[in-house]
């Protein structure tokens, strides 16, 4: 007498006979971190006669050739003092060995508050890959940057969570008189952003979101711009991270002419 096997044992019996191949597993989150912690950059300013010389503004990350960092635009858009020669710059390395590489503004995207850089010098060994779109909500990711900044060294912090929603930036407020100039203005041009069940600072403006298993980057954390605008008929801001999806990172690069 013939029993019916069910999918599962014969699924089994196949794979134990190497008829299957075996599977292959997942890369996990600290192997992920292992291979993208040197395309994770602070980003700010520096002045040779300011003490201490490098000023911190944000996160960005390595990108294309390796010669690009992307950031958020509020990080980068503080006035220079020509002067006493201060310039943009990316700070690279880990703990207090790291280096000061000048960087140029190329691209700027006010709308969704990102910007592209210039390294001017060699270009970094490490990289991000970005994905392809956006990612489903419910889905895992993770993000790494300098949530308090690098008073104690150049040592990046990684939180992860899911993408609880994709969500529009602005949201329409039940009276005009609680909606300021960006909400108006972002509410006649919307586009959606990615709101996750994680808690960044101010420090990871501009760290990258990705995926824990691929690296690939789904879209730049925005501690300020989003916040601003999605949450203004909230008298205290919560404790909601989001991020701009990769999509706006990908248009950036196109048109500075710096790949994908």
């Amino acid at each position: 007498m013939y029993r019916c096997l069910t999918r599962a044992t014969l699924l089994a019996i196949l794979a134990l006979s190497g008829l299957l191949p075996a599977a292959v597993p997942a890369a996990s989150l600290s192997d992920t971190i292992d291979a993208i912690r040197g395309a994770v950059v602070a980003v700010g300013t520096y002045e040779a006669t300011r003490r201490p010389p490098a000023n911190f503004l944000g996160t960005g990350f390595v990108v294309g050739d390796g010669t690009w960092v992307i950031t958020n635009a509020h990080v980068v858009d503080k006035p220079l003092d020509p002067v006493k020669r201060e310039f943009p710059a990316v700070f690279a390395g880990r703990g207090n060995e790291f280096a000061t590489i000048e960087a140029k503004i190329v691209q700027t995207d006010p709308e969704h508050d990102l910007a592209l850089l210039k390294l001017l010098g060699a270009p970094l060994p490490t990289r991000f890959r970005l994905a392809g779109g956006l990612p489903r909500e419910g889905q895992e990711i993770a993000f790494t940057g300098f949530p308090i900044g690098v008073v104690l060294g150049l040592y990046p912090v990684t939180h992860r969570g899911i993408v609880s929603a994709i969500t529009p930036v602005a949201i329409p407020a039940p009276s005009a008189g609680q909606l300021d100039a960006n909400a108006i203005r972002r509410l006649s041009r919307p586009f959606n952003v990615l709101q996750l069940d994680a808690t960044a600072y101010p420090g990871n403006s501009g760290s990258p979101l990705y995926d824990p298993a691929s690296g690939r980057v789904y879209g730049v954390i925005n501690s300020v711009f989003i916040k601003e605008t999605k949450e203004n008929v909230i008298q205290k801001p919560s404790g909601i991270t989001y991020a701009i999806p990769v999509e706006y990172l990908q248009a950036l690069m196109r048109k500075a002419g710096a790949g994908n």
